[in-house]
């Protein structure tokens, strides 16, 4: 069994925000393997299935970026679902746009949502990090991520989308770097 987490803010104006991407990579997951209706569960949108022969849980916290710890933590518990078996998909800057980084373990790296979940349920879990790239003005980083994706970058990110949902039977496997290249590579 395992727990795909994607980070986000529950506003409609965030929907299309960077800091979203998480958000947008599990709605991709769902649709692909139509995994069950979103239901409001363990304060966030839960949703359940199978990717091949593995159980899924998939979830957007509703409890805003900055606190996704609380709601992947009751979600974890109750399932009892091991910490190594979470996946958590979000938006890095420090990756090339559109690029993917998938890890086990690891530091916040100034992630408010990961260094959330860190606090609740500690480091043990693997990060896939996808690529917004830094910005190219003096804007400042929480502004950055919190802007909407222009018309070019959303394209090329709904291919990055498709590029994991394809893989990802590579990733439930927990092949991490074999997920990284492969998505890369497409």
């Amino acid at each position: 069994m395992l727990l795909f987490v994607g980070l986000g803010n529950p506003t409609p104006d965030s929907e299309n925000n960077r800091h979203n991407i998480g958000f947008k990579i599990i709605d991709s997951i769902n649709k692909k393997f139509s995994l069950s209706k979103q239901k409001p569960k363990f304060k966030g949108l839960l949703t359940t299935g199978n990717i091949g022969n593995e159980k899924i849980y998939a979830i957007k916290p509703l409890t805003f970026m900055n606190n996704s710890g609380i709601c992947i933590r009751e979600l974890i518990e109750y399932f009892k679902i091991d910490a190594e078996d979470v996946i958590v998909f979000h938006d890095d800057l420090d990756i090339e746009f559109g690029k993917i980084k998938a890890k086990f373990g690891g530091s916040s790296a100034g992630h408010n949502g990961i260094a959330s979940i860190d606090k609740f349920i500690g480091k043990d879990y693997s990060r896939v990090r996808i690529g917004i790239g830094k910005p190219n003005s003096k804007i400042d980083v929480a502004d950055y991520v919190l802007q909407n994706f222009d018309d070019e970058e959303l394209t090329k990110i709904e291919k990055t989308f498709e590029d994991i949902t394809e893989s990802i039977s590579i990733l439930v496997e927990k092949k991490l770097d074999l997920f990284s290249s492969t998505v890369n590579n497409k």
